[in-house]
């Protein structure tokens, strides 16, 4: 791959990138009482094409995740402790330290949740998660600190729209990711499991604003199950990352599949269920995927060493 061009377009910087096929998410110990990447490879090794690592500061990667990165299989690096909304000046030695863990972990990219990982003042292992306020402003602020990351950091970085039981402010949340991908020449990581519960807080029906989205800036695809629960007569969605994906959310992930020509990856989130649990959910997608791409996204993965 040719060394990575900070300040090059998105459209040249792009074509960089490799394609990872379809991957899983984990966190930290995630394990413990959800997948054994170690047995799913021996069991399945064909089904996964890639881990996408959770992590943060405070604990980097459990072993199972180290196991993989020594199998030399590929990565992404999700950040768990970078705001991208927050005003303040990102950190430099954050900078510097997630950059150097990612490269430990052969990431090909980093990618977060956009919205504030924790509140001032900051500290390791804090981990609130709370979305961006929907307005031009904190649109422009999530552009200037994806750009800075991306500059300090030499890694693409891919801004995701989070989940959320309510949301602050007048832009769908479609129309503010289009915003910070213009300002900061960005490419975009599309959950199309936080959109269908956008879509349900809003009241929207579920391709809404995808006509107008610049598409071909996600580079990424994010697919989870999540449970409908009841609160005071209003219905919510617990993005849990079950096996239970929404109707919604396969309806908006048929649509944008086909329409995406620089997307990369797509990772199911289900690193919390049983390996025979997750299977069915990995055929669904695989097959979503050759439906609408043919073999674009394949890849060639080596066995585990």
């Amino acid at each position: 791959m040719p060394p990575f061009a900070a300040l090059a377009p998105f459209e040249e910087r792009v074509v960089s990138l490799p394609f990872l096929g379809v991957g899983i998410s984990t966190e930290y110990h995630a394990g413990k009482n959800g997948l054994d990447l170690h047995a799913l490879q021996q069991e399945h090794p064909d089904m996964v094409d890639f881990l996408e690592i959770g992590a943060d500061l405070s604990r980097e990667l459990d072993d199972s995740a180290w196991r993989w990165v020594r199998s030399k299989f590929p990565t992404t690096y999700h950040f768990l402790d970078l705001n991208l909304e927050g005003s303040e000046t990102m950190d430099p030695d954050w900078i510097a330290e997630t950059a150097a863990l990612a490269r430990r972990s052969g990431a090909a990219w980093l990618c977060g949740d956009s919205g504030l990982w924790h509140l001032e003042p900051r500290d390791r292992g804090h981990g609130v998660l709370l979305p961006p306020i929907l307005v031009p402003e904190s649109a422009s602020i999530a552009a200037r600190n994806v750009r800075h990351l991306r500059e300090c950091s030499n890694f693409e970085v891919l801004p995701e729209n989070p989940p959320s039981y309510a949301f602050c402010g007048p832009l769908h949340i479609l129309d503010y990711f289009a915003r910070v991908a213009q300002e900061a020449d960005s490419g975009l990581l599309l959950d199309v499991a936080h959109l269908a519960i956008f879509q349900k807080v809003r009241a929207h029906p579920p391709l809404t604003g995808l006509d107008t989205f610049p598409l071909e800036r996600v580079v990424e695809i994010h697919v989870a199950g999540g449970t409908l629960f009841e609160h005071q007569g209003r219905t919510y969605v617990e993005d849990d990352h079950s096996v239970t994906v929404l109707p919604e959310t396969w309806e908006i992930l048929d649509y944008v599949l086909s329409r995406t020509p620089n997307l990369r990856a797509v990772v199911i989130e289900c690193e919390r269920n049983r390996i025979e649990e997750v299977i069915g959910l990995f055929d669904r997608v695989r097959g979503a995927v050759r439906s609408a791409r043919g073999s674009d996204l394949i890849v060639a993965k080596g066995a585990p060493q």
